[in-house]
């Protein structure tokens, strides 16, 4: 299978993931790769921040990130976003992210919100939010997010939007998290 890098370069994957391990970063590698993921959308392809999108936020956010596995063994950081508390109860996503190479592969970024969400609500989150780029508002109306308002951050169009809590049940296991299995491609 090819697939097209981020700097135009065409490369075949050795393997096609059956399946995304989708869980709260919990070991150095995973956050590392994670933190290089995002320089990577943010920085190279989007063109949004130079250099680092890491800010002060990264110090107290909860770091989720979506793994591909061989053999049922994580292998590689293919997603993530980080989740955060503002003031109680009410918590923000960002900095969600999916690597070019695996965004048609399965359901990595709606996998990622629902952990996002739905371990937040374990916590006590009575309101969960984000800013979403405008193109990416679509994803987040089907999984029952709510427009607030809508607004321009970093020189883009964004909405703040409002996940329907009840859409996500609490999840009280982020560590182990949850599969997203791999769409078959043909």
């Amino acid at each position: 299978m090819f697939v097209e890098a981020m700097e135009g370069d065409a490369f075949e994957l050795d393997f096609t993931p059956v399946e995304y391990r989708v869980k709260w970063a919990t070991l150095a590698w995973e956050a590392n790769e994670a933190y290089k993921l995002r320089r990577a959308v943010f920085c190279i392809e989007q063109g949004v921040f130079v250099g680092d999108d890491r800010d002060d936020i990264d110090e107290r956010a909860q770091l989720l990130v979506a793994l591909s596995c061989v053999a049922g063994m994580p292998e590689q950081v293919v997603g993530t976003v980080r989740i955060h508390e503002t003031e109680p109860g009410v918590w923000f996503g960002s900095r969600l992210a999916v690597h070019a190479a695996f965004r048609s592969h399965g359901k990595i970024g709606s996998t990622l919100i629902r952990l996002a969400v739905s371990s937040a609500h374990a916590l006590g989150c009575e309101t969960f939010l984000a800013h979403v780029q405008a193109q990416n508002v679509p994803l987040f109306r089907r999984l029952r997010w709510d427009t607030q308002q809508e607004e321009t951050l970093f020189g883009r169009a964004h909405h703040l939007m409002r996940a329907q809590l009840d859409a996500y049940p609490p999840c009280v296991t982020p560590q182990s998290g949850f599969v997203a299995l791999a769409r078959r491609l043909p």
